[in-house]
């Protein structure tokens, strides 16, 4: 893995330390991640506001607790983004991206509704989903009262929340539910089988990998792990019919254990019809631009993300990204 790693990620790959992902570590790893949460942090932007609010569920489902980040001041009809946060499913808070989100809401001058999901194990498939698809459709239904427009809400996630946006489009799809005018699941978590060639390559423990991988679904799916015909909403990798997906982007580091069933995924949108933008990085693991945000690789992508999704955002029904 050394060997491989981009140049400019070597220095802070060294540094990190193993965080072997399994169901007897999984108290320990969210008790870190709690007191990370609890230390002081940025400032928030003094020209963003942050709402707490608890939205109803759907079909049955409990209501979801979400934040919304907003332009202070806000007089315009704006573009919203729908933020679903990774964590392999099992893992993360909407607090953890709370300053990301921020920086969408500034920087995009839109207003970000982030979705704090119920995790497995304690809550399996299809919590998390029913918990996403609930929120999307109260910020499509209150589209009027947050001044969105309600034709340009994109769906942005990354790992584990890639694996839901891109379950999400299907889901909504499938149920005519909100409409999506693009969405960015980046480097997706999406196929339950973990049986590509970059699952079995990637085992350093420093790094999400194949064991951890298989780990995750397992608590994931519950009773369903292994089964024959585990969803499309759980698994979009097991999907047929990717067609009338909305304009796509995703991107992954060539170090990544997702990296060949995104590149399936690209594929398959493609041949549905469904415009995509994908972009590859030589020497990058999962989540690299997060670990080594300075680094020329990880500005490289943050900038072409930021771009897309600016494009996604204000250019009002764009057949491409």
């Amino acid at each position: 893995m050394e060997k491989k790693v981009h140049p400019e990620l070597k220095e802070i790959f060294a540094l990190m330390p193993k965080m072997p992902i399994s169901l007897q570590s999984l108290k320990d790893i969210r008790a870190g991640i709690a007191e990370q949460i609890s230390q002081p942090n940025a400032p928030e932007s003094p020209n963003v506001e942050t709402i707490e609010k608890i939205v109803p569920g759907t079909d049955g489902n409990p209501d979801v607790r979400v934040l919304i980040h907003r332009p202070k001041n806000q007089a315009d009809v704006l573009p919203g983004i729908y933020y679903i946060h990774g964590g392999g499913y099992i893992l993360g808070t909407a607090e953890m991206f709370s300053q990301s989100c921020e920086h969408y809401a500034e920087q995009f001058n839109c207003v970000v509704v982030n979705v704090d999901y119920r995790l497995a194990p304690e809550h399996p498939y299809p919590a998390p989903i029913e918990d996403c698809y609930s929120g999307l459709k109260w910020f499509a239904e209150h589209a009027d009262e947050l001044n969105v427009d309600p034709e340009r809400i994109v769906v942005v996630g990354a790992s584990a929340g890639g694996g839901l946006t891109a379950a999400l489009t299907l889901l909504a799809r499938d149920r005519k539910g909100p409409k999506i005018a693009a969405q960015f699941p980046l480097y997706p978590m999406i196929d339950d089988r973990c049986n590509t060639a970059s699952n079995e390559e990637i085992t350093d423990e420093r790094v999400w990998n194949g064991a951890g991988n298989r780990a995750a679904w397992d608590m994931y799916l519950g009773d369903l792990k292994d089964a024959d015909d585990v969803p499309i909403y759980a698994a979009p990798a097991r999907a047929e019919d990717y067609s009338d997906l909305p304009p796509t982007f995703t991107c992954i580091g060539d170090l990544d254990p997702f990296r060949d069933e995104t590149i399936t995924y690209v594929q398959k949108l493609r041949q549905s019809d469904v415009p995509t933008e994908f972009h590859l990085y030589p020497g990058g693991f999962h989540g690299f631009e997060s670990f080594a945000p300075q680094a020329s690789i990880s500005q490289q992508l943050t900038a072409t993300f930021e771009n897309a999704l600016n494009n996604a955002l204000h250019i009002k029904q764009a057949s491409t990204i």
